[in-house]
């Protein structure tokens, strides 16, 4: 509301400025001493326009203006008419230029919310929404990125229903920003297949894997190294993906495998010690998928059950490593307990206003956050109420 409030104040002040700027021109001219002359400071009026909203009408209005702030200094007022002339042709003129920027201003700014809508929708394509429900449990998942201006980054997520359970993947891409999209795109697709195909966690991890190198395989063909770099330095021998997968059962059993990402946190649901997230860490993840071959045997770790009401948070580092002014770590577990009995949607929401407060709106890091709370409900089975009779009677 503040913040609407504002942003109408300043479209008014711009609204107003060129005729503000008249007015001051005038009196300046008029009590000022003979010998100083500021009328030909009135050429100015319709750029000041064209500067502030704009548009055409205005950058007209704001000249007429300009000429209509002659007549009341009169024909002889300290001004030659060749003077006053030269005054009006320069008006003119600067309305003229104005009202063709205007015009261009205008083409290019309605070219730029085509490209940024189009920019938009194949982030998104690439980031899908999750849906409110998938499966018993409630989803939301959101996204800053440290590149200004863009949807995602380096850090991805994705949830599937399958025939084996919902499968969640959370990643997080060495580097960010739009650099890091060509590996997102190359990883969530392999698991998008994979979480479907396989049956078994470790073969959807082992997917993503020969995904990672294929991509890397295939990107050193297509762009040039850089300077001082070939053989081992290339992409392929730098790059690693930082994944976390997990697996939930229908009911509530949640198993996982982690290559070097963060262990998510668990917030449980109303309960008698209050709000408050449970960071988890079950054991000792793998390396991060791409810096060596996956071992021969891949062990699958249980979580806590997730009860109905419960609900599993999983993040990037970008929120571990966030500071502020002073160097103080962004306090996630803190931010979380404030909102554990909260929608998953409110949850993510609520973290991301809090990350951006502590850094002052400065990510060095993209950042992912996402929610899956048990909405299952669990109804034991009640015997009937009203007695049971035979469909027939025998006579």
């Amino acid at each position: 509301m503040i913040r609407t409030r504002v942003v109408r104040c300043r479209r008014a002040v711009v609204f107003v400025l060129p005729g503000l700027w008249v007015l001051a021109v005038v009196l300046w001219e008029l009590l000022s001493p003979l010998g100083t002359r500021f009328v030909e400071l009135l050429a100015a009026t319709p750029a000041i326009a064209c500067a502030g909203t704009g548009r055409r009408q205005c950058v007209v209005l704001g000249g007429a203006c300009a000429l209509f702030a002659l007549l009341p200094l009169g024909p002889s007022w300290r001004t030659a008419p060749g003077s006053r002339l030269g005054t009006c042709c320069a008006i003119l003129a600067v309305v003229v230029a104005s009202y063709l920027t205007s015009g261009r201003r205008r083409r290019l700014t309605q070219e730029l919310e085509r490209v940024k809508e189009i920019a938009v929708t194949a982030q998104r394509a690439l980031l899908r929404p999750l849906p409110p429900l998938l499966d018993g449990l409630a989803l939301a998942g959101g996204h800053l990125s440290a590149s200004h201006g863009a949807l995602v980054g380096g850090d991805l997520y994705e949830v599937q229903a399958t025939a084996h359970g919902v499968r969640v993947v959370m990643g997080d891409v060495r580097g960010h920003g739009l650099p890091a999209l060509s590996t997102v795109a190359a990883l969530l697709g392999s698991f998008r297949e994979a979480a479907h195909d396989e049956p078994e966690l470790p073969g959807v991890l082992r997917r993503l894997e020969r995904a990672l190198h294929r991509h890397l395989r295939d990107r050193d063909r297509t762009e040039p190294p850089r300077p001082g770099q070939g053989g081992a330095d290339r992409a392929d021998a730098e790059e690693f993906v930082t994944v976390l997968l997990l697996e939930v059962g229908a009911h509530g059993e949640v198993r996982a495998l982690n290559c070097g990402h963060p262990w998510p946190h668990r917030l449980p649901g109303a309960g008698p010690d209050g709000p408050r997230a449970v960071a988890l860490a079950p054991g000792d993840p793998l390396p991060p998928l791409g810096m060596f071959p996956l071992p021969a045997d891949l062990p699958v770790l249980a979580l806590d059950r997730l009860l109905p009401g419960d609900a599993l948070v999983l993040h990037t580092d970008g929120a571990e490593d966030a500071r502020d002014a002073t160097g103080a770590f962004f306090p996630l577990s803190g931010a979380l307990a404030r909102t554990a009995h909260a929608a998953p949607a409110t949850v993510v929401a609520r973290v991301q206003d809090a990350l951006l407060r502590h850094t002052g709106g400065l990510l060095t890091d993209d950042f992912a956050l996402l929610v899956l709370r048990n909405d299952r409900v669990r109804v034991p089975e009640q015997p009937s109420p009203l007695p049971l009779e035979p469909c027939c009677r025998r006579p």
